[in-house]
């Protein structure tokens, strides 16, 4: 899998330990050719990741709403600029590009993205996957909700179909490799 997709926070204001990851993270990638494709933002794990990408000489491609570009917050980091209308066009354009989705730790924005993979998935649009990347427990909640879903007969496929959980950097890079 050459291209991948990340979806995360673009907060500066969250734990170094996620920034550190996204660092390690963007470094793998670099150094194994492989392509970045995120939300183009250059601020918080977005940056992060992208700059470690490119320091280990990745090649990023940005996905940039209007609205992040009229705000004067796109990354100056990128190779390839994708233009997106607006939030839904991006998340299109993004599943489209990747060859598979990494969520690093991330908000409602995260969220929204992660949903996009895994109903387009189920409703037949792709068959890719979305590995939520578990960092110090942070998507459990969200974990024990999918769970929910699948035990109370909300979800008609099981949601590890589309959406796989790894726990440390190894098992992540062994899914990426």
């Amino acid at each position: 899998m050459d291209k991948i997709t990340i979806f995360c926070s673009a907060s500066d204001r969250i734990s170094p330990l996620y920034m550190e990851a996204a660092t390690e993270l963007g470094e793998w990638i670099g150094k194994h050719h492989k392509e970045l494709i995120y939300g183009g933002s250059n601020a918080g794990l977005m940056e992060c990741v992208a700059r470690a990408v490119k320091e280990h000489g990745g090649m990023i491609m940005g996905v940039v709403p209007t609205k992040l570009e009229q705000d004067g917050k796109v990354s100056d980091l990128l190779d390839i600029t994708f233009r997106a209308s607006d939030l839904s066009d991006r998340k299109d354009i993004m599943v489209r590009e990747g060859d598979i989705m990494v969520a690093l730790p991330g908000g409602v924005g995260t969220l929204d993205e992660i949903f996009h993979v895994v109903a387009s998935g189920i409703m037949g649009y792709h068959n890719k996957k979305v590995i939520l990347y578990n960092i110090n427990g942070f998507w459990d909640g969200m974990i024990d909700f999918m769970d929910k879903l699948e035990e109370q007969n909300f979800s008609h496929y099981p949601l590890k179909n589309y959406c796989i959980v790894v726990n440390t950097f190894d098992e992540l890079v062994g899914m990426l490799a």
